[in-house]
């Protein structure tokens, strides 16, 4: 009876008009934008991949009191199904904590990847987020911001392409749905694992000028001149590239050995690093003098 009642409180009409007025008071706080990715949850095992899991919350939480906005770039998860009633198990803190953040009021944007390519709504229902497949321009605070994981963009890589269309084919969705979850999301996750032994080690080579990412976004900008930024993930590597006329590449980095992420307010967008000690640095740019 007592459980009853109480529910009973917490739904009260005067009470959720009080929790909205409190939630819409407090976004009148809230003035940062964040950007994240590549955490590959689930990989290389269950062990490591809980203690990144636990890692990213700990930042979460960090950015609950200033965050308006918090924008996921793709593969956060290694793999990621949408069965109708059925998704990957495990997962819990960071899924608790993103349902903290849009009870908060922090807008969530989802960008899929080449690893959680099949999300559909489930974080929609759940936290309201905005799941995207496609780059999307932005404007933040005054600035134009081209945003993507980064997949399948840029020059070469044909057979990926290839792959990738027919893995967003209805169809091949279709049949996948066929199968059973604990047959479809361990044969799925199998091959993701192995992929990411094989060509894992790749992510930690920077091309410089000849990065894909930057080629299409040097590319993108003869046409689209008005680009302030652009935004990736998928590379791995947390870095800033100028580019012309005052333009510049972000690369987010990951959660896998980096734990870096991307703040943008009125001042601009800054990178930082998450370190294991719960402290957040700036990565300063290439030449700065912080003197």
């Amino acid at each position: 009876m007592r459980r009853k009642n109480l529910a009973a409180r917490s739904l009260d009409g005067a009470t959720l008009l009080h929790q909205n007025r409190y939630i819409y008071a407090d976004l009148q706080l809230r003035t940062k934008i964040y950007f994240a990715s590549d955490l590959h949850l689930g990989a290389p095992d269950a062990a490591r991949s809980l203690l990144r899991e636990q890692h990213f919350v700990r930042w979460l939480d960090t950015i609950k009191g200033d965050a308006c906005e918090l924008y996921l770039l793709g593969d956060v998860f290694d793999f990621w199904f949408e069965y109708n009633k059925a998704v990957p198990k495990g997962y819990v803190r960071i899924l608790g904590k993103l349902a903290e953040l849009a009870d908060l009021g922090v807008q969530i944007h989802y960008f899929v990847g080449n690893h959680d390519m099949w999300m559909h709504q489930y974080f929609t229902e759940q936290f309201g987020a905005d799941i995207q497949y496609h780059p999307v321009e932005r404007t933040l605070y005054g600035k134009q911001y081209f945003i993507a994981h980064g997949d399948g963009l840029g020059p070469g890589d044909h057979s990926y392409k290839l792959l990738k269309r027919i893995f967003r084919n209805r169809l091949a969705q279709w049949a996948f749905h066929r199968l059973h979850p604990n047959f479809g999301i361990g044969l799925a996750d199998y091959f993701s694992k192995r992929s990411r032994k094989k060509t894992g080690h790749l992510d930690a080579i920077d091309h410089g000028e000849n990065e894909y990412l930057l080629v299409f976004a040097h590319e993108t900008l003869k046409e689209t001149p008005k680009i302030d930024y652009f935004v990736f993930g998928h590379r791995h590597l947390p870095k800033y590239h100028a580019l012309e006329n005052g333009k510049e590449y972000i690369n987010l980095g990951d959660w896998i050995s980096h734990f870096t992420y991307l703040s943008v307010d009125e001042s601009g967008p800054v990178l930082h690093r998450f370190g294991l000690d719960g402290v957040a640095e700036p990565i300063d740019r290439p030449g700065a003098d912080r003197s």
